[in-house]
């Protein structure tokens, strides 16, 4: 079952022995602390690794103004870029790049950038929805509560729950080789 923002806040709610909620705005004290916490603590899970469901790929838009230094061009990067994995001209990777700001500076005249990007909450698959639900948790235990014991329980079992969905996503792919290694090249 695909969860919400809300029934995703909800459920970490109802963790910590709070009353769950039906909108971020309803005036509650749980309401104001997820509005507040929801959307950095997902950025920050998200972006902890490159997860098969939020990788994605995207030709980036070059912007009429050159940087001042170093690259020849700038990129527009994609409205729901949280982290750079790679990029490439013509190909995901293999390019020499940086990010400047909500930029991206390279010497090529097209890029494509691989990133981790921010998907929709009804998108997540079921392991990240338990291991938001309990780093949420572990977020609104002290603003809600005031117990400092229980919230590093919290946040132990959180990470507990960040490992187990990290070694789910990791058995969903095949892990890349080594394309150009050369000491296999000078074995000739």
């Amino acid at each position: 079952m695909a969860l919400t923002a809300i029934g995703l806040c909800s459920r970490a709610l109802l963790k910590i022995g709070a009353a769950p909620i039906a909108a971020f705005d309803e005036g509650t004290a749980e309401a104001e602390v997820a509005d507040a916490l929801y959307a950095p603590t997902r950025d920050a899970l998200l972006s902890a690794r490159a997860w098969s469901f939020a990788t994605a790929q995207a030709a980036l838009p070059r912007l009429a103004t050159a940087p001042l230094a170093d690259y020849a061009h700038a990129f527009q990067l994609p409205a729901d870029f949280l982290r750079a994995l790679s990029a490439g001209a013509g190909r995901g990777r293999g390019l020499d790049y940086r990010i400047s700001g909500k930029a991206l500076h390279a010497a090529a005249d097209a890029v494509v950038l691989t990133y981790v990007c921010r998907p929709e909450p009804e998108d997540f698959p079921a392991f990240f929805d338990q291991a938001l639900i309990a780093r949420l948790a572990a977020e609104f235990c002290l603003p809600l509560t005031e117990n400092s014991s229980r919230a590093e329980v919290l946040q132990r079992l959180a990470e507990q729950e960040f490992r187990r969905a990290r070694l789910i996503d990791a058995q969903q792919d095949v892990q890349p080789g080594f394309e150009d290694f050369s000491l296999i090249e000078a074995r000739g």
